[in-house]
């Protein structure tokens, strides 16, 4: 009897982890993309504020890992782990809607982030990673339906940047290519604090090149304390943002990963709403409670599993 209740309660413990990483990391997503849009009203560039965010984040996660003695392994696998993970869950995603956020506006980006729940569940479910469960099908297609009816009403919208609309459409793709190949590819034997700094100094690279290209720039306007201030404060959030990701990677797998961006929405959209004085879109309410519905089925039917 004393056995099954001290199962019980660890098993309560470890849902917790997941549930906490998923709230606390997705609401640091949904701050994210309000620092960009306030980046872009002082003219920081969408490639320029990313790499030094990114950068920073990276120097405050490798400190960590430094005294925790859980230094980013470098081999052959883990070097291909941090390079396609870079690329498809930071460098190439971010830039997608940091550059989209002056163009459609930094709640429609925190909306559409939570679209990759169905493209990662139909991934895990055809890869193997991912049992069909009803209460997580659910779920998935819930917060689906809660971003859908945010994006369908913008698309709708009699101003709507139509190309800007379609090209940050692309991001949720690439984040849900990268919940799927982080579980799939990840190295045997190595935490989640030892693997974030790797991807994140990978990505930072691949962004210092891109802005070696013409028409490209890393400069951050120096004639004012601001633009460091909002960099440091993103590096900041990345730095959580990006470490949280791993843990529920690892705790809570790729779909339950997926909702981080549902929960972005929830916080990114009044953000930017109430602080950045942007025009609330249509449909929010159905929208939020969808996606709410949809994470509250999504981590109970993890749990019962």
């Amino acid at each position: 009897m004393t056995s099954t209740i001290t199962k019980s309660a660890d098993n309560h413990k470890t849902g917790l982890v997941p549930l906490s990483c998923l709230l606390f990391g997705g609401a640091l997503l949904g701050l994210s993309t309000n620092l960009a849009k306030l980046a872009g009203e002082i003219q920081l560039s969408p490639l320029a504020f990313l790499y030094w965010s990114i950068s920073g984040a990276a120097v405050i996660l490798l400190a960590l890992a430094g005294l925790r003695r859980t230094w980013p392994p470098i081999t052959r696998h883990t070097l291909e782990y941090y390079m396609v993970s870079a690329l498809v869950g930071v460098a190439g995603s971010n830039l997608i809607f940091f550059s989209a956020v002056p163009h459609v506006g930094a709640g429609f980006v925190a909306l559409i982030i939570s679209l990759p729940p169905l493209l990662t569940y139909i991934g895990a479910l055809a890869l193997g990673i991912e049992k069909f469960k009803v209460a997580r099908a659910t779920g998935v297609a819930a917060a689906l339906a809660g971003a859908g009816v945010l994006a369908a009403n913008k698309l709708a919208a009699p101003n709507a940047d139509i190309f800007w609309v379609l090209i940050a459409l692309l991001g949720p793709v690439l984040l849900a290519i990268g919940n799927i190949y982080r579980t799939l590819r990840w190295p045997a034997g190595v935490s989640a604090d030892a693997l974030a700094p790797g991807m994140l100094v990978a990505a930072a690279m691949m962004l210092f090149c891109t802005g070696l290209l013409p028409n490209f720039s890393l400069e951050v306007p120096t004639a004012q304390p601001l633009p460091w201030l909002l960099i440091g404060a993103q590096s900041l959030v990345f730095a959580g943002q990006f470490l949280l990701l791993f843990i529920l990677q690892k705790t809570g797998g790729p779909v339950m990963l997926s909702l981080l961006g549902a929960v972005g929405a929830v916080v990114g959209v009044p953000v930017a709403v109430f602080l950045q004085g942007e025009t609330p879109p249509q449909g929010l309410l159905a929208g939020a409670l969808l996606i709410g519905t949809g994470v509250a089925l999504v981590t109970l039917g993890k749990s019962k599993k």
